[in-house]
């Protein structure tokens, strides 16, 4: 009952999009009906189309995800335990923290081309600063007399890094990277839609320039989709990651 009544909006907003496609309250060119976007998104999928591209948005994203993750918490980790790291790192990330991420896509494209390289640069350079912030801010908010118990007893620097401040800036860094995957989406989509032969925003793009709205509209609702279920099975994870502190 609570997963219909969560869910209910969504409903509504089906039955009206399909409502009024229908009867004529908005124009069909701009917004098809619902069930001819379904139509049309099946179709593309028993022809491999929205398949083979979504394989490759997919891998892009996930190729550019997972190095900002990695990369941007070992990141965070150092500013917040090791000064000069903090003093050389946080004015560039304090300078292009603000920055559109996606003024940078013109800068990856010239550096590395068309290709899947570009677009897993500019995934990887825009979702690294919330991770690693995240991870900062985590990090430097671990408490004290765990520090200094870990201290006592004769604990390393990397020691005290991985047993104290790492769990400690778990919730911080989950919610850096819950940022950096809905990030992740949205550059790709931009990116493609711009600069690829392939991929969903090139597909966006493509069919909507050829007037293949119902087609456009199925690739549009995949990617949302997409990173709802993502998002979703992201929370679940932090859920089980985090259990142990409740």
């Amino acid at each position: 009952m609570k997963l219909i009544v969560r869910y209910l909006p969504l409903v509504i907003i089906a039955v009206v999009w399909e409502a009024s496609s229908r009867l004529g309250l908005v124009s069909s060119m701009s917004l098809p009906p619902l069930s001819d976007v379904i139509k049309s998104g099946i179709d593309m999928i028993r022809d491999g189309e929205l398949v083979t591209n979504g394989l490759t948005s997919l891998y892009r994203a996930a190729a550019g995800l997972g190095l900002a993750v990695v990369i941007g918490a070992v990141l965070g980790l150092a500013m917040a335990w090791w000064k000069p790291v903090n003093v050389l790192l946080a004015p560039i990330v304090e300078i292009f923290y603000p920055l559109p991420k996606s003024a940078l896509i013109p800068v990856t494209v010239i550096w590395l081309g068309f290709g899947d390289g570009s677009k897993i640069l500019l995934i990887f350079l825009g979702c690294m600063l919330p991770v690693t912030l995240g991870a900062f801010n985590g990090a430097r908010a671990s408490e004290q007399q765990l520090l200094w118990s870990a201290r006592s007893m004769g604990a390393s620097r990397l020691r005290l890094i991985w047993d104290v401040a790492l769990p400690s800036a778990l919730p911080e860094l989950l919610n850096g990277i819950r940022t950096a995957l809905a990030l992740s989406f949205i550059l790709l989509v931009s990116s493609e839609l711009i600069v690829a032969q392939k991929g969903f925003g090139y597909l966006i793009g493509y069919l909507g320039a050829n007037g293949s709205y119902d087609a456009m509209y199925a690739v549009v609702l995949t990617v949302a989709f997409l990173g709802f279920a993502a998002d979703r099975a992201y929370q679940m994870l932090a859920h089980r990651v985090l259990i142990w502190r409740q």
